[in-house]
């Protein structure tokens, strides 16, 4: 595994409420230095939920995105507050975007997005057997609870709304496990 560069300089070069840019500047061990810039990682991290009801029904929302100035069709998703471990920041978040709770909460891994200019990680959460309650978010408007059988991902694959990798990927991540766990049920002859 490479040695990783030495950090000569580091400096905030841009803020804003959400973001802070970090520029460094970098000594590799073969000895080019490169100036890199970078989103600072701030706070506890974050969560994304995959939510499936009784009937295997993913639970998604519909919620304004900035980035695109539009509506976009996603998994419910929110920051880890402070003193908060991901299962219980994933359940909150779960109630205040779709008014359900979850009994069964497991984490399946942790993603990363443009880990070259980013340090921002989410851990994907697995909630099942999901009850009614509603908790108020932080959200400005509410949110349309979409419901989509998880069997029919190519359908939802397809929609112009849906296209966030994350998502993409947590989904494919939980039918995979999904898969696995009925082939060890069959295989135990549960």
């Amino acid at each position: 595994m490479p040695k990783r560069p030495t950090i000569l300089h580091s400096k905030i070069v841009a803020k804003s409420r959400l973001f802070k840019v970090e520029e460094l500047q970098l000594k590799f061990t073969n000895g080019v230095e490169r100036t890199y810039e970078r989103l600072v990682s701030q706070g506890q991290g974050a969560v994304m939920i995959v939510a499936l009801n009784a009937q295997e029904e993913l639970v998604l929302i519909r919620e304004y995105a900035g980035g695109f100035h539009d509506y976009v069709l996603t998994l419910p998703k929110g920051l880890i507050d402070p003193g908060e471990d991901a299962l219980a920041a994933a359940n909150r978040e779960l109630m205040e975007e779709t008014g359900f709770g979850a009994h069964r909460l497991e984490l399946l891994t942790r993603l990363s997005l443009a880990p070259n200019y980013m340090g921002h990680k989410m851990d994907v959460v697995l909630a099942r057997d999901l009850y009614p309650c509603k908790l108020e978010g932080d959200e400005p408007e509410p949110l349309e609870v979409v419901l989509h059988p998880l069997q029919d991902l190519p359908r939802l694959m397809a929609s112009d709304d849906f296209h966030e990798a994350r998502s993409i990927a947590a989904l494919f991540l939980t039918r995979e496990k999904l898969e696995y766990e009925k082939q060890q049920q069959e295989y135990n002859g549960d």
